[in-house]
């Protein structure tokens, strides 16, 4: 048996123990992260620090600048160890939240079930059935009271129409009256119109005419 399962088998029984609760494993798992991304930083700093230190001692020193370059290489493993450390841990967090979310749901179905239990309990079908007859039977007898008291009532409504038609016109015919007497007609002006010119008679208009003709062919002949 190797180490990693001696320790776990001798860490106790599932049974001598109580099992953590999802928000305690969550909390665990989160600090984990932080506590790797603590490291992580602190890799990648140093692999920083033994790169500028093996190019700092280059061809002089070439010991140092190749034990500067083991330990960045040794950093960098260390650092991909990491990563793929945080990448289980992750997808844990991640599987653990679902299962805490559909174990919550589940329970509130439950729940909710148990409560429609309950109250189904309480109903009987058969009163269900006679109430909903009572409600339509009601719902009837309120509609007829309605159109009851919506028919037109007829006492004392039996006039003339044509007696109603003579009245209606002569109502109208009164006031059209007072319409026309309330027009105000505009006042004839004071002042005389102006005198048009006198006209001539055709025939003394065509005598002077043939005058005014002789005199012009008397003057030409001169």
């Amino acid at each position: 048996m190797s180490k990693l399962g001696k320790f776990f088998k001798g860490g106790g029984s599932s049974k001598s123990r109580a099992a953590p609760s999802p928000q305690e494993a969550l909390a665990r798992l989160r600090e984990t992260e932080e506590m790797l991304g603590k490291k992580q930083e602190y890799l990648e700093n140093r692999i920083q620090r033994e790169i500028a230190l093996a190019k700092k001692h280059g061809r002089q020193n070439k010991r140092a600048a190749l034990q500067a370059l083991k330990r960045k290489k040794r950093f960098e493993k260390q650092l991909t160890q990491i990563d793929g450390t945080l990448s289980t841990i992750e997808f844990q967090r991640e599987a653990l939240e679902n299962s805490h979310t559909n174990t919550e749901v589940l329970r509130n179905m439950g729940f909710a079930a148990k409560a429609m239990k309950s109250v189904h309990e309480n109903m009987d079908l058969n009163k269900i059935d006679d109430l909903m007859q009572e409600i339509t039977e009601q719902q009837d007898i309120a509609q007829e009271i309605s159109e009851a008291f919506s028919q037109r009532v007829g006492f004392g409504d039996d006039f003339d129409e044509d007696e109603l038609m003579a009245e209606l016109e002569e109502l109208e015919q009164e006031e059209l009256n007072k319409k026309m007497t309330n027009i105000r007609l505009p006042n004839v002006p004071s002042s005389s119109l102006p005198a048009q010119p006198e006209r001539k008679p055709a025939s003394s208009r065509r005598a002077e005419e043939d005058d005014d003709d002789i005199k012009q062919l008397a003057a030409w002949a001169t």
